[in-house]
């Protein structure tokens, strides 16, 4: 009787028992029985008499009832670093070399996962598993990490110098109420049924079904092709333009955009206006040292009677250009998750862009054609009047109406 009700206990308690618990439990329940305990309990439980004895020697000493252990110390597994002295070692050349740049290196050309790792590790004598790869490079102070884009290659000694320039040159002219505005290409984008990054909110399980591939490009038109949109960002006001071209982005496709802009927005705010600034990129088609930008200016300060100035952002800043935060952020953010399926598509989602700060934003397709490489002379570039600026006059410069040049 008294064996069948040990065994029945142990069955019970069993699944809450740990190491430590399950001997003291056993030995408890031997020294409660007195003579012939032990063999009782490890028949009825099938412990072992020395199992049994080290937790009576335990409830003796009460050596370990407030330390919390499961173990005696030094009990368990060897950790794989106390096993295998270099272990380590070779983990920490594997995952940065001492000399980074040797082809030789065994991962120089290969992903270093955890289970690479393992992998290179056994070749070298180490049998561990990927987990314990993990726990070993957390304890060389190593985590997963992205790339940070902190270098941005050699700087323009005066690059700080001509920010400053350039906001000094927008401040004196919105004092004196004359219009500012940054100007560049928005990345060009497919037309058509292509996939469109972001999320949109939908019916659950009724996504936007689009092409699985986007190499194969429509022809251009209405519902195919690319479009190439061109933002004017007025600093002063927080509006924006964009002229949505379809051919090609050239200076002439540039200025268009920004004739397009005074005409139906820039003209109405400022009629008072006789002057213009403009910020740009010092590439692309608005580029410091592209005949064609300035040739173009030329024409439209003739038809508008504007003084035209030009700052450009030293090469490699363009993301500093306000256009790109103030205005294409927010168009992006706008049709994220939308196919981009036709070009009326782009210019309504374009237009009706706004933001908390009150940005205002219109639109329009440009079908104009703008042949590539178009040549300006020397004989061209001469009738151009312009003044370059004592600071760095090729990122500053001044184009006057043909007649009103100041000598």
């Amino acid at each position: 009787m008294q064996l069948a009700t040990l065994r029945a206990k142990h069955q019970a308690l069993a699944p809450v028992f740990t190491e430590r618990s399950r001997r003291v439990w056993a030995a408890t329940e031997a020294q409660a029985i007195g003579h012939g305990g032990i063999a009782l309990v490890e028949r009825a439980t099938g412990i072992s008499r020395s199992t049994i004895q080290r937790g009576l020697r335990e409830l003796a000493s009460r050596a370990t009832a407030a330390s919390g252990r499961t173990r005696r110390v030094g009990g368990g597994r060897k950790r794989a670093t106390a096993v295998d002295r270099t272990l380590l070692t070779d983990l920490d050349a594997l995952v940065e070399p001492t000399a980074p740049g040797d082809p030789e290196s065994p991962l120089r050309w290969t992903s270093k996962s955890v289970r690479t790792l393992a992998v290179a590790l056994a070749a070298r004598g180490h049998h561990v598993s990927h987990t314990v790869v993990a726990e070993l490079l957390h304890e060389l102070g190593y985590s997963l990490q992205g790339n940070a884009k902190t270098r941005e290659g050699t700087q323009h000694p005066d690059r700080d110098a001509q920010f400053r320039y350039i906001a000094d040159t927008v401040r004196r002219a919105q004092r004196r109420r004359q219009p500012t505005i940054s100007v560049d290409t928005k990345k060009k984008e497919l037309v058509g049924n292509f996939k469109n990054s972001g999320r949109a909110w939908r019916p659950k399980g009724t996504p936007d079904r689009v092409r699985v591939h986007d190499f194969v490009i429509p022809p251009t038109g209405a519902t195919g092709g690319k479009a190439i949109p061109y933002g004017v960002y007025d600093l002063h006001r927080d509006e924006g333009w964009v002229s949505v071209g379809i051919d090609h982005d050239t200076a002439s496709f540039a200025v268009n955009a920004i004739r397009r802009w005074w005409q139906r927005m820039g003209r109405p705010a400022y009629p008072q206006a006789t002057a213009l600034v403009i910020t740009a990129d010092a590439g692309g088609s608005n580029g410091a040292r592209l005949r064609l930008w300035k040739w173009e200016l030329q024409r439209f300060a003739n038809r508008t009677g504007l003084t035209i100035t030009v700052c450009h952002f030293p090469p490699g800043t363009s993301k500093w250009n306000r256009i790109e935060h103030r205005l294409f952020s927010h168009i992006a953010m706008n049709w994220r998750g939308t196919p981009l399926v036709n070009l009326a598509t782009i210019v309504s989602l374009i237009g009706s862009t706004h933001s908390r700060s009150g940005l205002r934003v219109r639109s329009e397709l440009d079908r104009g054609r703008y042949p590539d490489g178009v040549p300006v002379p020397d004989a061209q570039l001469a009738k151009i009047q312009l003044d370059r600026h004592p600071f760095h006059g090729d990122w500053n410069y001044t184009i006057h109406p043909t007649g009103t040049r100041r000598h």
